[in-house]
C-alpha cells in the first residue's frame, strides 16, 4: 500500500509506501513522518519519555521497513563469503551476526545482519538501502543463489530491561526466550502464529527482533502491546538510544566513503578473511588493518546544554580536523553527545575539540563509545 504526497515544486509527486502497521500507529497518536520511502511513527507521547520508558521498562518498535532476504541454492556460502567479509564456518545455526556489504574500494554499501537458516541465509538489510543492496546481490551472487525478498513479512524489535517479561508471556517454542541469550534466537509462535525471535536489536539494552507476517502483524503487536511493561516507541527515540549506544547509522555514519577500519567495525571482519581476504576491497581494507586508517569514527561528550548535528565541522584548534555524522541531547547523561570521523592524530579518547555551530565553537572532547553501557543479556 502507498499514498502518493505531492511536492510543492512542481516536481513529480514522490510515492510514499505505509507499513502493515499504519493505521495502528495512527491510531495510538503516532505522529507520522517519512523515512525510507515509508509512512512511521517519529513519536507518540515524546521523543524523551519514549526514550527513557525504553530504557527502563520496554518499547515495542515498527522496523518493518527493513529489508528481510533469504539467499539460498547450490553454493550459497561461498557466494555470500565473496560479497561479505564474514567467515560463515563459523556461524551457527539461528545465530545472527553482523556484517558489512561493501564495495570494491573498501566502502560501506550497507550494514546488516546474517543468520543462518536451514539450507540458506536469512539477511536483514536497512530499509533505505534494501533495493539498492538486493539489485547489488543480485548482480554479484551466482545464478545458482536465489534471493528471495520476504516482502509478505513485518519486523518488530521489544527493547528494554523488561521486554524478556513481557515476551515470556506470550511466546511458545522448543526453548523458551528467557534461554535465549544475545545473538542467539529461534523459531516460536505467538498466539498460534508463527514467529523467527532473535535476542538482538539496535539499542544497547536488552530485547528481541521479531519477523511475522505482515498479516498478522497488527494481532500481534496488539498482543505485545497489551503487556504492563511495554508501549510503542517511535523513530526518534530509537535514534536517541542507537546514538547513546554509539552505534552508527547507515547513511549518516556509515557510507560508501567510509571502510570498516575508519568506522571501527572491523570485528565484522572475521579473523580468517582478514589473513586470506577474498572479500571487496580487501586489498585497501587489509592495508588500513596493517597501517590504520587516515579518519576515525570517535565519540564526542560536548560540554554545555547545545546540542551539534549532522554537517558540523569539528576542529583542532584552528585546524578542520572532522565533521559530524550524528548529534544529539543525551536523554540519559543530560548532555550533548555526538559520532563524527575525525583525523587519525586527534581520535585518541580525551583529546579536547571544538565543534562549529552557525560560527559558535562548543567544546567536545573524545571520550569512548558506547556512551552508555550496553546490557545485553549475554
Amino acid at each position: 500500500m502507498s499514498d502518493v504526497v505531492p511536492l510543492d515544486d512542481g516536481a513529480e509527486p514522490i510515492e510514499t509506501m505505509t507499513l502493515p502497521l499504519d493505521q495502528w500507529h495512527r491510531e495510538r497518536g503516532g505522529r507520522m513522518v517519512e523515512f525510507a520511502g515509508y509512512w512511521m511513527p517519529v513519536q507518540y507521547e515524546g521523543i524523551v519519555a519514549e526514550h527513557l520508558w525504553t530504557r527502563e521498562s520496554a518499547g515495542l518498535f515498527d522496523v518493518s521497513h527493513m529489508g528481510q532476504l533469504y539467499l539460498t541454492g547450490e553454493g550459497v556460502e561461498p557466494a555470500i563469503e565473496a560479497v561479505l567479509p564474514i567467515d560463515l564456518a563459523t556461524l551457527k545455526s539461528y545465530a545472527p551476526r553482523y556484517s558489512l556489504l561493501l564495495d570494491e574500494n573498501g566502502g560501506i554499501l550497507d550494514d546488516l545482519m546474517v543468520t543462518r537458516w536451514n539450507t540458506g541465509f536469512y539477511l536483514v538489510v536497512n530499509g533505505a538501502t534494501k533495493w539498492d543492496d538486493i539489485a547489488h546481490l543480485r548482480e554479484s551472487l551466482p545464478d545458482e543463489v536465489t534471493l528471495t525478498h520476504l516482502e509478505d513479512s513485518a519486523l518488530l524489535a521489544l527493547q528494554g530491561p523488561k521486554a524478556v517479561d513481557a515476551l515470556a508471556r506470550i511466546a511458545v517454542g522448543d526453548v523458551a526466550v528467557t534461554d535465549l541469550t544475545f545473538m542467539k534466537g529461534g523459531t516460536f509462535k505467538i498466539a498460534g502464529i508463527d514467529a523467527w525471535i532473535s535476542r538482538s536489536g539496535y539499542t544497547g539494552e536488552d530485547g528481541f527482533e521479531i519477523s511475522i507476517p505482515a498479516e498478522n502483524a497488527v494481532q500481534i503487536a496488539d498482543l505485545i502491546c497489551q503487556q504492563p511493561e511495554v508501549k510503542p516507541i517511535g523513530l526518534g527515540a530509537r535514534d536517541s538510544l542507537r546514538l547513546e549506544a554509539g552505534l552508527p547509522l547507515y547513511g549518516h555514519d556509515l557510507s560508501p566513503e567510509t571502510t570498516p577500519v575508519s568506522a571501527d567495525l572491523t570485528f565484522a571482519i572475521n579473523k580468517r578473511r582478514k589473513t586470506e581476504g577474498g572479500f571487496p576491497g580487501a586489498e585497501r581494507i587489509l592495508g588500513e588493518l596493517a597501517n590504520g586508517a587516515a579518519t576515525r569514527r570517535v565519540g564526542l561528550a560536548l560540554e554545555g546544554r547545545q546540542a551539534a548535528r549532522e554537517g558540523a565541522e569539528v576542529y583542532f584548534g584552528d585546524q578542520k580536523v572532522g565533521v559530524l555524522t550524528s548529534g544529539g541531547f543525551s536523554p540519559s547523561l543530560n548532555h550533548p553527545i555526538a559520532m563524527a570521523y575525525v583525523d587519525a592524530a586527534q581520535a585518541a579518547p580525551g583529546t579536547a575539540l571544538e565543534i562549529d555551530v552557525r560560527g559558535k565553537r562548543l567544546p567536545a572532547r573524545v571520550v569512548s563509545m558506547p556512551f552508555v553501557p550496553h546490557r545485553y543479556h549475554r
